[in-house]
């Protein structure tokens, strides 16, 4: 009896053993899982323009147009200004800037845009979509900067004409590019850190045609309400203080156009100050919106409304600098005309000496086999 009760009192020792084995099994495998869940995803899936899906061959012909004239109407800028020397002013220094910075901006979202459009293809790697949303807000910025730079340029050249050279001088114009480089890179790079490293255990299908921050984040399993408050704040400051020197920039210009004697000068200048003030309005209107539509008006505009206006502003005015502020420039057509022509002057020009050379050469046999 004592040995049968040992034994059952074995038994029930080893069936304790044997449960609590199990749990600490099933709880390792528990946290195993909810570690991978944690981790990472390996990719994304950008869905394009949702409710918009029929039409995505024809935004992807729209696109294919407008991307064409970015790359090359500013690579043309970019060209002719490097190429010119009559065109190595501040203004054209910061325009030749703009250009590239219109480049970047386009090309981080258009390649991938279209190969969502034209065959549905929207895997995109983690990494590079953070890559893609750094570069994004980056070229925002930078873009932002620049054009207080631009309207900073045409003040001082309107309003102060006899300090121009001592103002905008070559030092202070890198000093001003630098610091619109340091803004964006130490505003932009907090945000992509935050969003970067939340734990993305659900959903990984993206109501966008690119990882916007906002869209990205709401796939997120914690909360990220942190990094959504600095996006608004970070992007109404620069914003704001970007576009309030600009409007005070453009009204002295505008006082000091209405006091020019002759009409065909006013009608110019304000002819050229209405279309630097319609492309900027396409650039600021639709990001600002569309960053204040995803915290109050998610129920009141459409998804597809909220990713259009997201996209233009990324894409129009990229399309529209090189014409507004390029190519209506008397000077720059001047130098695209001599940077297209330099090539056949050049070769004219040799081939006159070339064949004067000879002339000479024959005239001087001839008179050497008159006097022989």
């Amino acid at each position: 009896m004592s040995e049968v009760g040992t034994s059952a009192e074995d038994k029930g020792t080893i069936d304790s053993c044997g449960f609590i084995y199990r749990k600490e099994v099933s709880s390792m495998m528990l946290q195993l899982h909810s570690n991978h869940t944690s981790l990472p995803p390996a990719t994304f899936f950008l869905m394009g323009i949702p409710g918009l899906e029929e039409t995505h061959l024809w935004l992807a012909a729209l696109l294919s147009a407008m991307y064409s004239m970015v790359l090359v109407g500013n690579s043309l800028i970019m060209t002719v200004i490097w190429v010119d020397p009559a065109l190595h002013e501040p203004m054209y220094y910061f325009l030749c800037v703009l250009a590239g910075v219109d480049i970047i901006m386009a090309t981080s979202v258009a390649p991938k845009m279209l190969s969502i459009f034209w065959s549905g293809n929207g895997t995109i790697a983690f990494t590079a979509c953070f890559t893609q949303m750094y570069i994004v807000h980056t070229a925002t910025a930078l873009e932002s900067g620049l054009l207080l730079a631009m309207a900073f340029d045409r003040y001082v050249a309107i309003c102060k004409p006899l300090h121009y050279n001592t103002i905008l001088t070559p030092r202070k114009i890198l000093g001003i590019n630098v610091a619109i480089v340091v803004r964006a890179t130490i505003a932009l790079t907090p945000l992509s850190w935050m969003v970067s490293h939340l734990p993305y255990c659900g959903s990984h299908d993206v109501p966008h045609s690119y990882c916007e921050h906002m869209a990205v984040a709401n796939l997120a399993c914690s909360d990220h309400t942190i990094s959504n408050l600095y996006a608004l704040i970070g992007s109404s400051v620069v914003v704001g203080i970007d576009v309030t020197f600009i409007s005070a920039s453009y009204s002295l210009i505008l006082q000091a156009v209405f006091n020019l004697s002759s009409k065909n000068a006013r009608q110019k200048a304000l002819s050229t100050c209405g279309s630097h003030v319609g492309v900027m309005a396409l650039f600021y209107l639709p990001g600002l919106i569309s960053v204040y539509v995803d915290w109050w008006g998610q129920d009141m505009v459409p998804v597809h409304t909220q990713v259009l206006l997201a996209d233009l502003y990324l894409v129009i005015p990229p399309t529209l600098n090189p014409l507004i502020y390029g190519l209506r420039s008397k000077k720059i057509w001047q130098g695209v005309w001599n940077t297209t022509s330099s090539l056949p002057c050049h070769h004219c020009a040799y081939s006159k000496k070339e064949k004067r050379i000879k002339q000479v050469f024959v005239m001087a046999e001839i008179r050497s086999t008159c006097e022989i």
